[in-house]
């Protein structure tokens, strides 16, 4: 049986999280989207992580302004926002990712609502989006952690190649939490331990 071979280290990632609420912007009550994201992604990926968070209210200006910044400015790869997305006057998140869109990946939304609706009947409510702007990924949660969890269980598998595709790093999951699917072309081996050891 041959020795483990040590891999490179993983690329570093740096990804935007946008918390969309006005009580929790307002200090009404304490952002939870926020945590959850940072969690779960902690939980998911090998990568070193730099994270730029922001938590604004519902307001569609505001939203594109920190959209743009997070992938123009900021250099994020993927930018994940959590919150309006449902129906109500107020929640505009869609209507803001679809303005500073340069390309709508239809899928990632009806694969939120299917793993959704899994859960709860209410989830055909949802208008949740993924895009591309330039080379970041832009994917709408819904608001609540449970909710954050289970849709990003469900849809990140396509997330590395969809990032591959569009010139960002390498991102490498941890295969007993998220397989992610790469064509051979793209794949590398498997981490199994913090060491950088591979099977």
């Amino acid at each position: 049986m041959s020795a483990a071979v040590p891999l490179p280290p993983p690329e570093p990632v740096r990804i935007g999280l946008l918390s969309i609420s006005d009580r929790a912007a307002a200090g009404v009550y304490a952002d939870e989207g926020l945590p959850g994201l940072r969690s779960w992604l902690a939980e998911v990926l090998w990568n070193p992580l730099s994270l730029v968070e922001r938590l604004i209210p519902d307001e569609q200006p505001q939203i594109e302004a920190a959209l743009r910044a997070l992938c123009d400015e900021e250099g994020c790869s993927l930018v994940l926002t959590t919150g309006g997305t449902g129906p109500a006057p107020r929640d505009v998140t869609p209507e803001a990712t679809l303005a500073v869109a340069h390309k709508v990946l239809p899928g990632f939304g009806e694969q939120m609502r299917a793993v959704s609706l899994q859960y709860v009947p209410t989830a055909i409510l949802s208008r949740q989006l993924g895009v591309i702007r330039g080379s970041s990924l832009i994917l709408n949660l819904p608001g609540q952690p449970k909710a954050i969890r289970e849709t990003l269980d469900g849809v990140f598998a396509a997330v590395p190649y969809c990032i591959d595709l569009i010139g960002g790093p390498y991102l490498e999951t941890r295969v007993e939490r998220i397989d992610a699917f790469r064509p051979k072309s793209a794949r590398r081996p498997q981490r199994t331990d913090d060491s950088g050891a591979s099977a």
